[in-house]
């Protein structure tokens, strides 16, 4: 992009009160300021918490993972081979498997 000069910047600046009119153009300028600060002071408040986290998050990493538990079999709910069985009668046996999954591991059913 080759350099702006002055009349371009009057230009581009005369387009703009073309397009947005004189009144809104100081309201969205100062919204903008408004915006650049806040974000300004977030990503400061974002360093700064993690040069402050920088030695205390190989402790808590460490203490947060509780240990899993053992995997167990899956119980076999009938004799007859999958094959045979409806789909209804899988998805009956796959809803009570999930059921029973959660209920192990205290999660909220979702659908």
């Amino acid at each position: 992009m080759p350099n702006l000069g002055a009349t371009e910047l009057i230009i581009i600046g005369l387009i703009l009160v073309l397009l947005f009119g004189a009144k809104k153009l100081p309201e969205a300028a100062r919204g903008i300021g408004r915006s650049l600060r806040i974000f300004k002071s977030e990503t400061a408040k974002l360093r700064d918490d993690d040069e402050a986290d920088g030695t205390t998050t190989t402790v808590v990493q460490a203490q947060a993972q509780p240990a899993a538990p053992a995997p167990q079999p899956i119980p076999a709910a009938t004799s007859t081979p999958a094959s045979a069985q409806s789909v209804e009668e899988q998805a009956r046996q796959l809803e009570e498997q999930a059921a029973r999954l959660r209920a192990q591991s205290g999660a909220p059913k979702t659908q």
